[in-house]
């Protein structure tokens, strides 16, 4: 019986999370409420409140759910491919897919999530630049394996990779703000020809890149 009422909580923790990080990721982490979440699934108010006990214990599992989403969309599927400037690129793809297939309604969550919270001291804030910090470490990671792999021309150090990593972030952000508030997802083609031109600008074998990047409708195809 016990563990029944423990699996029947995580249920409704998994269902209540799911909608908060929809509702997040297009009205704001502020948007959020406890009251009217329970009322919109039709779940007991007592349980929810059971689960989180305010708005901002609601908010922070909102944003630790969403970097699990995240990281099953957008790592995991290449996370076993050997290190390499493809690697790269292809981790960009996967996030360009995330963020053009709106895994969440919004776009990219932890875009808006920063834009909202960026000057607004707090735990939610520090949950959020954690995770956006994680995912350029990762990226610096990859770029440098992959560096350190053979895949950059001879000149390009550890010290290069930080600037990489940034414009490279900045291209896929800028395409999915362009998306989201334009409508647009030709951005997404932009920003995938500029991170590639950008890898073969330093990879020893830019033969190993595509030319371009796939029609975005085809890549959701």
């Amino acid at each position: 019986m016990a563990d029944g009422r423990v699996e029947r909580g995580n249920q409704t923790r998994r269902t209540v999370l799911g909608r908060t990080m929809d509702i997040a990721s297009t009205d704001g982490l502020e948007g959020l409420s406890l009251g009217k979440i329970a009322t919109d699934l039709g779940l007991s108010k007592s349980g929810v409140f059971a689960l989180f006990g305010s708005k901002e214990d609601l908010q922070l599992a909102t944003v630790r759910a969403a970097a699990a989403v995240f990281a099953e969309h957008v790592v995991k599927p290449v996370r076993e491919e050997p290190a390499g400037i493809v690697k790269v690129w292809r981790l960009c793809e996967q996030w360009i897919d995330y963020s053009a297939g709106r895994v969440f309604p919004g776009g990219c969550f932890f875009y808006s999530a920063a834009a909202e919270f960026d000057s607004r001291p707090g735990p939610v804030r520090d949950e959020i630049a954690k995770a956006r910090t994680e995912w350029t470490r990762y990226m610096e990671q990859q770029l440098d394996e992959a560096r350190l792999a053979g895949g950059f021309r001879e000149g390009t150090d550890r010290a290069d990779v930080p600037q990489l990593a940034f414009e490279i972030i900045a291209l896929m952000e800028l395409a999915n703000a362009g998306s989201v508030l334009h409508d647009d997802p030709t951005t997404y083609e932009r920003a995938g020809r500029g991170i590639l031109d950008r890898l073969r600008a330093v990879a020893a074998a830019p033969g190993e890149l595509p030319q371009r990047p796939p029609a975005v409708s085809s890549r959701l195809a």
